[in-house]
């Protein structure tokens, strides 16, 4: 499929896990707007996702509301198979979902939490590029677009676990993209800094200003400064990108 503007999104169907707030949203609003239709994921809140899909409807845009949790593999294929059979089959797959994310010394930790970071960071994107493959394969085209974070790289002490299983996140998506590209599916990774966001609301204001204080932008971004970094991966004008990493966050990390 292509278009006169290689940005456009029109005709494309796009996932975004974990998208009923947070930086999940603005990345799925993002990718509505370029003119995919847009399948709203979540699994606990139901009442903040509906408020969301409200808005997201009311700004008269395509899409659907599914709850399925990611890192169940029965769940997974039941929410893929959904979404094909409500607005088609998942061009774009976004992964986003997160569970809570705890800074802690690792004698606090026990293995059922790193456990649930993996399964968030490394189960998920496997189950769920499986479940969507064989479509993008038989069309040649996909994009598969993981949420890292600038983390791997800065090595934030007191926060092992977490760290550990986005690195994992980032050499899969650095084996895939090889692996996939001769079938025309890009696989990337965006890897945003701290943006604050309903998550962090109630952290301290001395933590939030001495990351603020290091930012060499000047400021903190915002979450719609990742909608155009994923509209750029899933379009036709990255066709040629694979296998990177695009950190977003103002200058925090350079390489």
């Amino acid at each position: 499929m292509t278009s006169a503007n290689p940005f456009s999104l029109a005709g494309r169907v796009a996932l975004v896990t974990g998208s009923s707030t947070g930086l999940g949203k603005a990345m799925a609003f993002a990718l509505v707007a370029a003119g995919a239709k847009v399948a709203i994921n979540f699994q606990n809140n139901a009442a903040r996702a509906e408020r969301t899909f409200a808005e997201f409807k009311a700004e008269g845009h395509a899409g659907g509301l599914f709850r399925g949790n990611v890192v169940d593999e029965a769940d997974v294929n039941r929410l893929v198979c959904e979404i094909t059979q409500s607005l088609g089959p998942v061009d774009i797959l976004v992964l986003n979902a997160t569970p809570d994310q705890p800074q802690k010394p690792i004698e606090q930790y026990d293995w059922a939490f790193c456990q649930q970071m993996l399964d968030f960071f490394i189960k998920s994107p496997f189950l769920l590029t499986r479940a969507c493959l064989a479509h993008m394969k038989a069309q040649r085209w996909g994009r598969i677009i993981n949420i890292g974070s600038e983390v791997v790289a800065r090595g934030v002490p007191q926060f092992s676990a977490y760290v550990a299983a986005k690195g994992g996140q980032n050499g899969w998506t650095r084996s895939m993209a090889p692996e996939l590209a001769p079938a025309g599916i890009t696989v990337n990774m965006i890897s945003p800094g701290w943006i604050p966001t309903e998550r962090s609301m109630n952290y301290p204001q001395s933590a939030k200003d001495a990351y603020e204080a290091l930012i060499p932008a000047g400021h903190f971004g915002v979450p719609e400064d990742l909608g155009g970094a994923v509209v750029f991966l899933a379009s036709d004008a990255a066709a040629f990108v694979t296998g990177q990493n695009l950190h977003v966050n103002g200058g925090m990390t350079v390489a």
